[in-house]
């Protein structure tokens, strides 16, 4: 497996663009386009809020009753979320513009929308908008790069990535872009996210190695415990690698659900990482849990904890809400066994051993916990099953980005 720069455009046969719909103010890029030469297995994951806008709705049908999907259109702005049948007119309006612009059917185009909650698409901007990026498609980097651009919200960075494999004696390619900085807490993917492969696969399996995957990927990671509304992640798989197609679960298989993971977890830290405000990726590893669940559910209690996050952004080894985080996870433990750690990439110190101070040096631990990505391992010693985490911490600035946020 081998890491390559690039995009959504990555694969064979795939081609994005980024344009300035004048959706927000300014001429800040905020609309994007993905398309396949060719129709594509789609797979997708989609937010549990009971509140789910209607970008998701018409998602779930396209990817569970389409045929195929071949096109992806995304806005960012305005989030077209609890606007009513009015909402799901809009996505059928934006479908069949992209359809007619590129030449397919209108079920077969998918699209997303990301930004404030209960506003209206200007979808004389948006048609406006898809035409114009129908015009402007390309399968070279730059495309790419702007189709990531145009995606963002509040997020400080664009986000992309791209993987190349061997399956079945040809160069397949895994690659994705996504958005997301805040109302990060998903409990099945994230803000939006959206994966290419040239890959030949089954729809079932595509599906299936997808909503594995989130379990580990975008289900573990948080910035600020809100689940939001339009929470996506869309793959396309369009064939074009030539492999043999995959139809069930043996070797070739196996090695395409590495890759995508790879994909997945490198977007999940990238998203983590760039969380509204934040200053450094925070990374929870837990170590000798009794089941799978258990590691994840006490991950997960540690990298929300507001207690904690805010430590992290002090460079305070206050590992005393670290212990207090594990045991309100809902997990049974003996917490006079627990060791913990700090790591980055100044070093790695013990701090707790069989749940007490080792200690340690202050000035060592703040040096530690004062790099860019910094990491907190806690060994349970109640098993063998092991999980990761992944967040930011909780700065003043998170509170300023979401108190103006609509204004």
């Amino acid at each position: 497996m081998r890491w390559i720069e690039g995009g959504v455009t990555a694969p064979k046969g795939f081609q994005a663009a980024g344009i300035s719909a004048g959706i927000k103010k300014g001429k800040t890029k905020d609309m994007a386009m993905v398309y396949s030469e060719v129709p594509c297995q789609a797979a997708g994951v989609f937010t549990t809020n009971v509140v789910k806008a209607a970008p998701v709705r018409w998602d779930y049908e396209v990817v569970h009753k389409s045929a195929y999907a071949q096109a992806v259109v995304v806005n960012s702005g305005v989030a077209n979320a609890c606007t009513g049948e009015e909402g799901l007119r809009h996505c059928a309006e934006t479908a069949k513009a992209a359809g007619e612009a590129l030449g397919i059917l209108d079920r077969a185009v998918l699209v997303a929308s990301t930004g404030v909650i209960g506003a209206k698409l200007p979808m004389d901007k948006i048609k406006a908008g898809v035409e114009v990026l129908a015009k402007s498609l390309g399968a070279d980097r730059e495309a790419g790069k702007q189709a990531a651009e145009a995606i963002m919200t509040t997020d400080t960075k664009s986000k992309e990535v791209a993987v190349e494999v061997e399956i079945g004696g040809k160069t397949v390619t895994v690659a994705g872009m996504c958005k997301g900085s805040g109302m990060i807490h998903p409990n099945m993917a994230t803000m939006l996210c959206f994966v290419t492969s040239d890959v030949k696969i089954s729809g079932a399996l595509l599906q299936k190695a997808l909503s594995d995957d989130v379990v580990d990927t975008f289900n573990m990671i948080s910035v600020d415990g809100d689940t939001s509304t339009n929470d996506s992640v869309l793959l396309l798989a369009n064939g074009m690698a030539e492999n043999e197609e995959i139809q069930e679960e043996n070797e070739d298989y196996r090695m395409f659900c590495q890759a995508l993971h790879q994909v997945m977890e490198e977007l999940s830290k990238k998203i983590a990482g760039d969380g509204e405000g934040a200053t450094c990726l925070f990374e929870v590893k837990i170590l000798g849990a009794p089941t799978k669940e258990a590691a994840r559910r006490l991950a997960k209690s540690v990298v929300t904890s507001s207690l904690t996050k805010a430590a992290v952004y002090g460079h305070d080894a206050n590992w005393g809400r670290i212990l207090c985080a594990l045991g309100y996870s809902g997990i049974s433990f003996d917490p006079e066994q627990v060791d913990i750690w700090f790591e980055s990439q100044a070093g790695k110190l013990k701090i707790v051993e069989n749940g007490v101070s080792t200690g340690y040096s202050e000035e060592e631990a703040t040096k530690i916990l004062s790099e860019e990505a910094v990491t907190a391992i806690a060994d349970m010693k109640a098993g063998e099953e092991s999980a990761t985490a992944w967040g930011c911490d909780l700065t003043y600035d998170y509170v300023k980005i979401n108190a103006d946020y609509r204004s």
